[in-house]
């Protein structure tokens, strides 16, 4: 049985036995759990229906959050050139070419997030079984043209990915303890919304089957099923 510290049970007591309930609710009770010293991020689990082992039913891609993650992240960009200093002024943490690859190989992995340009993908081939989830690709939006306006929303925190796990369960951050209840709501409905518009089309009978949201530190707390997928914008 899985043992938790002083401060998880303490929150465990405020948040209690619940049923599920509207995601402006949880994430209320989810703020009010989070007593941590320092800035907790909220994280939520999506359950969908589908099932990952099928690559028909793999669900994976990017989206901006209206009130972003919070988070700063480091970003390595691989590209021509040309393009290089685009990406450094929007703020690249590092950017190169042969040389980055190089780096990469000899295990450099000092980044969040790595991103590419189309021109560069025979580079970034090399690299495959090294940086395996990391490996930049158009699906899930690491791979682009613009490169700059990539870096610029991972840098201001406002670009979440998702990516459909084994149990088929989607993991993502969508704010901090220190974001009002109405802007975690914001956001979450922004991540479901493009949950919903990556349904595949081999996937059948309901969708989105448990949604859960939690603090760093704190226990999750349920949403109801039927509100949550009502927050998809069409």
């Amino acid at each position: 049985m899985a043992t938790h510290g002083k401060r998880y049970n303490e929150a465990a007591k405020t948040v209690g036995e619940v049923e599920p309930m509207a995601p402006l609710e949880a994430l209320e009770l989810v703020k009010k759990a989070a007593t941590a010293k320092f800035d907790e991020t909220v994280d939520v689990a999506i359950k969908l229906g589908v099932d990952p082992r099928h690559g028909d039913q793999m669900v994976r891609g990017t989206t901006n959050l209206p009130y972003g993650t919070g988070k700063v992240r480091k970003v390595a960009v691989i590209t021509s050139s040309e393009k290089a200093q685009a990406a450094i002024d929007a703020g690249a943490d590092r950017v190169g070419g042969e040389d980055l690859v190089a780096d990469i190989q000899k295990g450099w992995m000092d980044f969040d997030v790595l991103l590419a340009t189309p021109d560069v993908m025979k580079l970034i081939g090399r690299l495959g079984s090294i940086l395996r989830a990391k490996m930049p690709s158009k699906k899930a939006g690491t791979v682009a043209e613009d490169i700059a306006q990539v870096v610029k929303e991972i840098k201001t925190a406002s670009r979440v990915e998702f990516r459909v796990e084994k149990a088929a369960i989607v993991h993502a951050p969508i704010g901090k303890a220190s974001f009002t209840a109405e802007q975690l709501t914001e956001n979450l409905g922004a991540l479901i919304t493009a949950l919903t518009k990556a349904k595949p089309a081999s996937a059948k009978g309901r969708y989105i089957r448990k949604v859960t949201v939690s603090s760093t530190m704190g226990p999750s707390v349920p949403i109801d099923v039927a509100l949550a997928a009502k927050m998809a914008v069409k």
